[in-house]
């Protein structure tokens, strides 16, 4: 299995190389691969991405197929600018240092037809999950090759005071962090929405005390949440799918 999304990733790669197959005629060199072995690049687009803004469309159709040849995960490229396609774009911006919006713009759509990297993260070997704090963005990373980007929110660095969900008589009081440090999956929820104490959350993975991934209804491209790792609704039923969060997984912050 870990070798086919290798393959997988690869073939993603030519398709952000060559553009599409039936259409572009392109040179087998267009695209190269440099050890180790997620260190892909993808030669400029063939021909220009539309900046689309949020719409829907042939051209955004174009817009998905790209962030996902370059390791941004979104649903489907099926031309619907959907939450997913829209997290895909903001990691896509976070990852290049551009202005999170989620819409692509001029300077995005200029950024997402030049030459560059697949996006990865820090490991080059084994199977880790890692949170990068200052660009927040979320790597999984399988037999040290980025598989998937996420664009997560993590916790806002604020003191708050806030009764529990679950029980009035508990106050919570504390400074809204995700801890930085190495971690281990100690235990999940599977299905579908859970009332937290601080809020409801979509099938939470915990790998810290209280401190979990979970899906949000709100990711925003700043940090927001408790001290929790939110990633979009769709984007934590995809973890889920690919299991690579199960009891003990690695999981880095930084």
């Amino acid at each position: 299995m870990k070798t086919l999304r290798r393959l997988l990733v690869a073939s993603a790669v030519a398709i952000a190389a060559f553009g599409f197959a039936d259409s572009v005629q392109a040179s087998p060199k267009i695209a190269t691969r440099h050890l180790p072995v997620n260190l892909f690049r993808a030669a400029p687009f063939p021909f220009p991405i539309v900046a689309v803004g949020m719409s829907s469309g042939g051209p955004t159709a174009v817009v998905q197929m790209r962030l996902m040849a370059l390791g941004f995960w979104l649903k489907e490229a099926n031309g619907d600018n959907d939450m997913t396609t829209r997290q895909a774009v903001m990691a896509f911006q976070k990852y290049r240092g551009l202005r999170a919006t989620g819409g692509v713009d001029a300077e995005t759509a200029l950024a997402l037809s030049e030459e560059q990297p697949v996006a990865r993260g820090k490991a080059t070997e084994g199977d880790i999950v890692e949170v990068d704090l200052e660009r927040q963005l979320a790597f999984v990373i399988e037999d040290g090759v980025t598989t998937l980007t996420l664009n997560v929110s993590t916790g806002n660095g604020e003191e708050y005071v806030e009764r529990s969900k679950n029980n009035p008589n508990i106050v919570f009081e504390d400074v809204a962090e995700t801890p930085k440090g190495r971690f281990r999956v100690q235990r999940a929820r599977p299905d579908g929405w859970w009332e937290g104490d601080l809020g409801s959350i979509y099938r939470p993975i915990y790998f810290r005390g209280g401190i979990a991934f979970h899906g949000s209804a709100v990711v925003p491209a700043y940090p927001a949440s408790h001290g929790c790792v939110r990633v979009s609704v769709d984007a934590m039923d995809k973890l889920w799918d690919m299991g690579v969060l199960p009891l003990f997984a690695d999981v880095h912050v930084y």
